[in-house]
This record gives C-alpha cells, sequence and structure tokens, in this order.
C-alpha cells in the first residue's frame, strides 16, 4: 500500500469514527429528552402552556384574522411577493407559521399568532427552527 492509499485509508478511519461518535450523541441526547418530556410535570406543564397559547390565539383572532386570510390567499396563489412580507416566527415541528408582517413584534406590539396543526387559532413567544 502506497502513502497516499495508506492516508486515504486513516482518513475513512477517523471519518467513520466521528461519524460513529457523533450518531451515538445524538441517540443519548434523544435518550434524555424522552425522558424529560416523558415527565408528568412536564406534561402538565406543556399542557398549560398549549392552553394558554390556544386561548391567547382565539382572543387575537377577530383582531388579526385579517392577516390570515391574507396568508392563506397568499398561498394559495402562489404568491411569493406576499409571502416575502412575513413574520419568519415558526414553530414549524408544531405546525405553526406566523402570518403578521415581519418585524411585528415590536411595530405591532403582538406576539407570533397564526393557525396550529388543527386548524386552531394560535399565539406564541419565541421561534425554533423547523428541525428543532
Amino acid at each position: 500500500m502506497g502513502t497516499s492509499e495508506h492516508e486515504a485509508g486513516e482518513q475513512r478511519v477517523r471519518d467513520a469514527v466521528r461519524w460513529h461518535a457523533r450518531t451515538r450523541a445524538f441517540a443519548e441526547a434523544e435518550d434524555v429528552i424522552s425522558a424529560v418530556l416523558s415527565d408528568l410535570g412536564v406534561q402538565e406543564a406543556r399542557e398549560r402552556v398549549e392552553a394558554a397559547e390556544t386561548e391567547m390565539g382565539t382572543e387575537l383572532g377577530a383582531r388579526l384574522q385579517s392577516f390570515q386570510d391574507r396568508y392563506d390567499q397568499a398561498v394559495a396563489e402562489g404568491d411569493a411577493d406576499g409571502l416575502a412580507g412575513l413574520c419568519a416566527g415558526k414553530h414549524g415541528r408544531w405546525g405553526r407559521i406566523c402570518v403578521l408582517p415581519d418585524g411585528h413584534e415590536t411595530s405591532m406590539e403582538e406576539p407570533h399568532w397564526g393557525r396550529n396543526g388543527e386548524g386552531q387559532p394560535v399565539a406564541w413567544v419565541g421561534s425554533a427552527p423547523d428541525d428543532w
């Protein structure tokens, strides 16, 4: 085996070790997250937060429904310009997309608002990436 073949083999081993370590770390993190989320206190807190978000979303619905209507129309028409000015706030994992204009948290002093995966109005504070 030549030097370059030897170096390539060593690189493959290093890559495999890194991949294994990363995979194991993710698996361990998922186990910890699952354990925390299965805790009864955490589940109760999540239920209270979801109830408050739904209540607040319903309360804001009369005032903010026109933003949902514009969002729905832009999606139906494939209007990229209409969607481009929207808030980037989302909780994609839970099916939430904020339908308010970008900067609404300061200009309108409103939380994120839209509909949840079941179609109910929902308001929330903060955001998370789609893969979180």
